[in-house]
């Protein structure tokens, strides 16, 4: 079980600390349903679950696809954010990436206005029905939008294979790219394409390699990236998170899950306590939610996000409220959940 290992080795709280039980956790625990601004993963409502700890508001939100070995990871994490402190944070302000999913070039403008003042866009590739032709017109017009000092770096989620990604990319590289993330799937094919593409200088990213991994260390091992890309949820909470950063060696991008403003204070916090960043992170993607759960979102401004704690609104969280039979689905999946961190 993929997440279990993470669980295992970088495991929530102090020694010796008592975790919340299951009827603990359900008892401080609210679940919503959001409505996304723009199509992003395929989906328009975006689910999460709201639980409420010493520390403050956490949240629990792994895709609905996932399975509960993989989920089991992101209620660690949750755990940890709402019932251990927070490192002191170095710095009071994170600098964060725009993120633009597959869409026309016509819509560009309209997703990155929700972005003020960041310079650097994550831009989605290799979308299925979409040509790279379809990649090139977005990617171009980006380029244009941004000028010749913004930072434009791709985002494939795995989905070519490598002598797609080795044609793509080469294809894309005259909008000069800062790096490419997870172009391919496999450790081995990262780093067969990390080589075939060296000539260009374009770095290459792992994400899922590093969050959904039996051993989330191996992509840097074998040296297959350049860069790997961190994010709280997924890897077990930010404790976990820095361990992993320490033992990697490698530069770091924290970013998010398409979480609420919530999820995105705990990005916050990780991103906060890595001494270097040289990277705008992922943590801006509460502008591509059209409603929110608190009266203060972590949208940016100026090209960043305050580090802080998010208090929720209850007539927010009344609003978007998930349907009971969704309601009951989360509430099942957090004792499974929780089972399995037992």
């Amino acid at each position: 079980m993929l997440s279990l290992f993470r669980i295992l080795h970088h495991p929530t709280g102090q020694t010796g600390e008592v975790q919340p039980s299951a009827s603990e956790l359900l008892a401080v625990s609210r679940v919503v349903s959001l409505p996304l601004a723009q199509k992003f993963r395929g989906i328009r409502t975006r689910e999460a679950m709201l639980l409420h700890g010493p520390e403050g508001w956490t949240e629990f939100s792994p895709f609905i696809e996932y399975d509960d070995a993989e989920s089991a990871t992101w209620l660690a994490a949750a755990i940890d954010f709402g019932w251990s402190p927070a490192p002191l944070p170095l710095r009071t302000a994170v600098r964060v990436n725009a993120t633009l999913p597959a869409v026309d070039a016509s819509s560009v403008n309209t997703v990155l206005d929700r972005f003020p003042g960041c310079r650097t866009v994550k831009v989605k590739v290799a979308e299925a029905g979409q040509s790279l032709e379809d990649d090139i017109e977005r990617v171009s017009f980006v380029r244009h939008r941004l000028g010749p000092e913004g930072r434009i770096r791709l985002d494939a989620n795995g989905s070519w294979r490598v002598d797609e990604a080795e044609r793509a990319i080469r294809a894309l590289a005259e909008f000069d790219l800062e790096y490419v993330e997870q172009p391919c799937t496999s450790v081995a094919e990262l780093a067969e394409i990390r080589a075939r593409i060296n000539d260009l200088g374009i770095p290459v990213a792992a994400d899922e390699s590093v969050r959904k991994a039996f051993d989330p260390l191996a992509v840097a091992r074998a040296g297959a990236a350049d860069i790997l890309v961190i994010k709280a949820q997924p890897l077990g909470g930010i404790a976990a998170a820095l361990r992993i950063v320490a033992d990697a060696g490698l530069p770091v991008v924290v970013s998010s899950a398409l979480d609420t403003s919530v999820g995105l204070s705990m990005g916050a916090h990780l991103a906060a306590a890595i001494p270097d960043v040289d990277y705008d992170c992922g943590l801006g993607t509460a502008a591509l939610l059209a409603a929110d759960v608190t009266d203060t979102p972590l949208h940016p401004v100026d090209g960043v996000i305050d580090v802080r704690r998010v208090d929720v609104s209850e007539q927010l969280v009344e609003r978007f409220a998930a349907s009971p039979e969704r309601t009951e689905w989360w509430r099942a999946r957090l004792e499974r959940c929780r089972a399995l961190l037992d």
